[in-house]
């Protein structure tokens, strides 16, 4: 008995609406289904990870997932949900980002898989890129109507929003050709049903209309969506002050990741854990269970947190952001310091009061260099009290003599790290 999609987006919070017939058509035999992400950026960000998840989640409960580029589509730019229109980017660019993103969605998808359902991605530009304008109004425009398009939500909320330049004919056409991509899968790939975010749902309608329209009533296609991720605060999901955290590491590092999703409110991580993770339904219900009978322990976060930063990155990654995470609040060594690379050492210590030094200015005694140089003390008389009382750290070593720090000290060749007491930190930059 093939296991019911459906219910398994339903319990897990990732259905907002299908088209009649759907659950019923995943039951009856393997469907394949397909998911379109532009590639505006080498890598995804956690935006995405719902879709991906949902792909996921289509091939264990042994249906066949196809992941469509956009290429063509990236070159033009989807009015949904947007109120400007997007940058075109260059067919060299969107060849990169697709190679970059297949190399993420491998850590999700199986693309090796044995029998029927092994996951495949394809690229809208390699239909699309050889069919001429003429072709295209000949065979797909004269099946959609111009009322059809405009009644369109995404469409209207252009038209009618704040956007100052209005909608392009560019922007317009964008339903037609996500249409046009379904009718190909559907009819070289025998995909049956488009999967994707709610706000997709005109876009994606329009494609089983342009099927039905021009191969013929009898043959059915369907559509499914999952709800738009928001935190409980009603604010966008995966977007913090300094911008989205992505799958890349070197534009999001691990510790990084593994802290947005350890940080995150106990009314999102149970709804997050459902989404974002494989863990079964019995499992999950234990940790809800556990984590409201003691919600300081962080059980939810930390599971999710690990689980996430695994599927990834790797277990390796989690370690390193675990152990990244101890360096400020537990006890860690100095080897620990020198482990971390110098995105992760500054992620670590964000927000921490910083001093600019020279490295001429080094070899000089403690007392000088934390009170003169740099401002960590305010007199050389407090600092020789944290001295004498063992309360004073450099680099997670204890420092329990005034002695002179030199270039031997300098963590990544740069830094200084000195701790007051426990929890006051402090972070020197060494310039040339």
């Amino acid at each position: 008995m093939r296991k019911n999609f459906v219910e398994e987006l339903r319990w897990r919070g990732m259905l907002a609406q299908m088209m009649p017939g759907t659950e019923e058509l995943l039951q009856k035999e393997m469907v394949t289904a397909y998911l379109g992400t532009d590639p505006t950026a080498d890598s995804l960000h956690i935006g995405h990870l719902c879709g991906i998840m949902m792909l996921r989640h289509l091939q264990r409960c042994g249906h066949r997932p196809v992941i469509l580029v956009g290429g063509a589509t990236g070159m033009i730019g989807d009015p949904s949900g947007k109120s400007q229109e997007r940058n075109l980017l260059n067919d060299e660019t969107l060849r990169h980002n697709q190679e970059c993103i297949k190399a993420q969605v491998a850590k999700f998808l199986d693309f090796e898989a044995e029998g029927e359902n092994a996951a495949l991605m394809v690229n809208n530009y390699d239909w699309m890129k050889d069919f001429t304008f003429l072709d295209f109004a000949r065979e797909v425009g004269k099946h959609i109507t111009v009322n059809y398009m405009m009644a369109k939500e995404s469409v209207q909320q252009r038209l009618n929003g704040t956007a100052r330049d209005g909608l392009s004919f560019t922007e317009f056409t964008y339903q037609l050709l996500q249409g046009y991509d379904f009718l190909y899968l559907y009819q070289h790939y025998g995909v049956k049903l488009q999967l994707g975010g709610n706000d997709q749902w005109g876009n994606m309608t329009t494609g089983t209309e342009l099927i039905r329209r021009t191969l013929g009533n009898e043959v059915e296609t369907y559509a499914l969506t999952c709800p738009l991720i928001t935190k409980s605060d009603g604010k966008k999901f995966g977007k913090t002050e300094s911008g989205n955290i992505w799958l890349d590491p070197k534009r999001t590092t691990p510790y990084r990741f593994y802290q947005f999703w350890l940080n995150v409110s106990d009314e999102d991580a149970e709804r997050y854990i459902k989404i974002f993770t494989s863990l079964e339904k019995d499992v999950i219900d234990a940790l809800i269970e556990e984590h409201r009978a003691d919600p300081g322990r962080r059980v939810l976060q930390k599971r999710l947190a690990e689980e996430v930063t695994v599927m990834v990155h790797s277990q390796e990654a989690l370690d390193m952001a675990i152990s990244a995470s101890n360096i400020l609040f537990g006890k860690a060594t100095k080897e620990a310091l020198e482990q971390l690379d110098e995105q992760t050492f500054l992620d670590v210590f964000e927000g921490v009061p910083q001093f600019t030094i020279q490295k001429d200015q080094l070899g000089q005694v403690a007392s000088e260099l934390f009170t003169t140089t740099a401002n960590v003390f305010s007199s050389k008389r407090e600092i020789r009290e944290f001295l004498k009382s063992g309360a004073l750290s450099l680099n997670k070593e204890k420092l329990s003599e005034d002695r002179a720090i030199t270039a031997d000290d300098l963590i990544d060749g740069k830094y200084l790290l000195v701790q007051r007491g426990k929890k006051n930190y402090y972070l020197i930059s060494v310039g040339e």
